[in-house]
């Protein structure tokens, strides 16, 4: 039986009228009359009293209308879901990420793995700070959050119970200054008590700041800064630090071609270097159909 036969009966029972029933199924009548005759005989009995006018429905006809209603609702509601389902398997996988990490990470993540085409950049979250990025996930805002992470216990203290992490990559912050006029930089660690250096800072709710606060405060040597300004975006922290504003901690990709090129140099030996891992976090009770493919594909490019 066929769903269209269902459909039909249906019309004819709303219009009462072969004619009508047939133009708004969209077929002749004769078509229509046929369609009708063969659901009949398929069902083995009369469905349609032929001899009233308008025609009416027999008894087991007006039981079998019940059906069909029900039937073709739950085919609706299921094509409805299936088209849905579709849809949400098409929709790409959105990443949120520091702008940093979006301009000096993902690409090169997303070309080496040729995620392109599944992955897209939420370019909103690039002035995030990290809790930001959990409760996006939470609420579906995005689907994975890729971040940078300290080496060791988190200064930060976030309920992560409800997320999962794969570890992606290392990074290091390093700290950089303007060059002088000689190319040795203009501000260098530690500083001194009576003329602290002058700090381009990140914001003091974000996870860089806490990492570097709690590496600088267990640093064997004590360390003279004067903070003058407080940034989210390591962009807006690395053009003033190349402005000649002061001293400033940096993701070593972020500034690689400005060391090389002499436009910045390094403010401080490897001790007040601070290595960070960089981490891909999801929400466990995400609702992506296509997260879970991904997530196990990295997870065997990660082991």
């Amino acid at each position: 039986m066929e769903i269209r036969w269902l459909e039909d009966f249906i019309a004819l029972a709303k219009t009462r009228h072969f004619s009508r029933a047939a133009e708004a199924q969209n077929v002749t009548q004769p078509t229509f009359s046929r369609r009708i005759k063969l659901l009949e005989e398929e069902m083995g009995l009369t469905l349609v009293n032929r001899q009233t006018l308008p025609l009416s429905l027999t008894p087991a006809g007006e039981e079998f209308l019940l059906l069909c209603e029900h039937v073709t609702e739950r085919v609706r509601l299921t094509r409805e879901r299936l088209h849905q389902i579709a849809d949400n398997q098409a929709r790409r996988i959105v990443i949120a990420a520091p702008q940093s990490v979006l301009s000096y990470v993902l690409p090169a993540w997303l070309a080496q793995h040729e995620l392109k085409d599944r992955v897209e950049p939420y370019l909103r979250a690039t002035s995030w700070l990290l809790a930001d990025y959990f409760h996006a996930l939470e609420r579906d805002e995005c689907d994975l959050a890729f971040c940078y992470w300290p080496r060791g216990r988190c200064p930060l203290a976030l309920d992560l119970s409800a997320y999962e992490h794969l570890r992606i990559d290392t990074e290091t912050l390093i700290p950089v200054s303007a060059p002088d006029d000689v190319g040795k930089p203009r501000y260098a660690l530690p500083g001194q008590r009576r003329q602290p250096l002058p700090y381009i800072a990140y914001h003091p709710r974000g996870l860089l700041h806490a990492v570097l606060e709690a590496r600088l405060a267990q640093a064997t040597q004590e360390v003279h800064l004067m903070k003058l300004n407080e940034n989210v975006q390591t962009a807006n922290i690395k053009e003033l630090v190349t402005q000649g504003y002061g001293i400033g901690w940096l993701p070593l990709r972020t500034v690689q071609r400005s060391l090389a090129s002499g436009e910045l140099v390094h403010a401080g030996d490897e001790r007040w270097a601070v290595p960070l891992e960089l981490r891909l976090y999801r929400y466990r009770e995400h609702r992506h159909p296509g997260l879970d493919a991904l997530w196990k594909q990295l997870q065997e490019i990660a082991t």
